[in-house]
């Protein structure tokens, strides 16, 4: 299990996150959801050991994680942080070698390192492209070489921080398909997202964040619907949701079931 206990963080005496208690373990695709500055990266940080929380505790397998070389090295093989920008991730000019990069540091062999980054290309869609240097790569393609380098450890959470941003509707879909697949592997995903829409088709549960505090978690769809705390947290509710509350529909996951549920409506 990936939890936090009473966990607090600051920046120079100022408070960033505030007493949060979370278990990511129960759902397969969990959400962070915030307006700017409410701390969602920070907790990223704090969940892979790359930040220490002033007050409480990060629990991996029920026992806190510890800070010895050895001990997050162990940590990031099992939790694997993809970040908003893939560039901070990329460090070779063919795609392969990016991809192979973590697993040639600990001595996987070579064999198994090729079906490793041939599984995680095709989790990520990204065979049509693997010869392209990197840099020739759009921002979309790059993003998803960087999931590609995160899914050859095999890990069992993959932390995505906004994954869509920079996205045109094209690759947006794009990343919703890769996280299916990464979810249909049996892998636990949790998105810190400023794309409240994605957060809605794609979360099973949902934690929101104000000034790096906990102010409501639950079933997404049951969140979504508590219009006067999102908005005390400076946020809106997705449009699927709005068309619920203002028409009386049923209330769809996808537009894919709000066309079909019109489409019957019509007949």
């Amino acid at each position: 299990m990936l939890a936090t206990r009473q966990l607090s963080f600051s920046y120079q005496d100022e408070p960033v996150l505030q007493n949060l208690t979370m278990d990511f373990s129960h759902h397969a695709v969990t959400g962070l959801l915030g307006a700017n500055g409410c701390g969602k990266s920070t907790l990223f940080m704090n969940l892979s050991g790359i930040l220490r929380p002033q007050q409480g505790e990060v629990l991996w397998q029920d026992q806190p994680i510890g800070y010895g070389k050895a001990q997050l090295r162990a940590l990031r093989q099992r939790v694997t942080t993809v970040f908003q920008d893939p560039e901070q991730q990329i460090f070779y000019t063919d795609i392969d070698s990016d991809i192979a990069f973590s697993l040639r540091n600990l001595g996987i062999d070579e064999a198994l390192i090729a079906q490793r980054v041939e599984r995680a290309l095709a989790l990520v869609d990204a065979h049509e492209f693997r010869h392209k240097p990197i840099q020739h790569l759009s921002h979309g393609q790059k993003k998803r070489v960087a999931i590609a380098g995160a899914l050859v450890m095999e890990a069992e959470y993959l932390l995505l921080d906004e994954p869509t941003a920079g996205l045109d509707p094209s690759g947006r879909q794009h990343m919703i398909a890769i996280i299916e697949r990464i979810v249909a592997e049996g892998k636990r995903v949790i998105i810190s997202s400023h794309d409240i829409d994605l957060i809605y088709n794609v979360c099973d549960y949902l934690y929101v964040l104000s000034h790096g505090k906990l102010v409501c978690a639950g079933e997404t769809a049951e969140v979504f619907l508590q219009h006067e705390q999102l908005q005390a947290a400076g946020l809106v509710q997705p449009w699927l949701v709005k068309i619920h509350s203002e028409l009386g529909l049923p209330l769809c996951k996808t537009e894919e079931q709000l066309f079909a549920l019109l489409r019957q409506r019509n007949n």
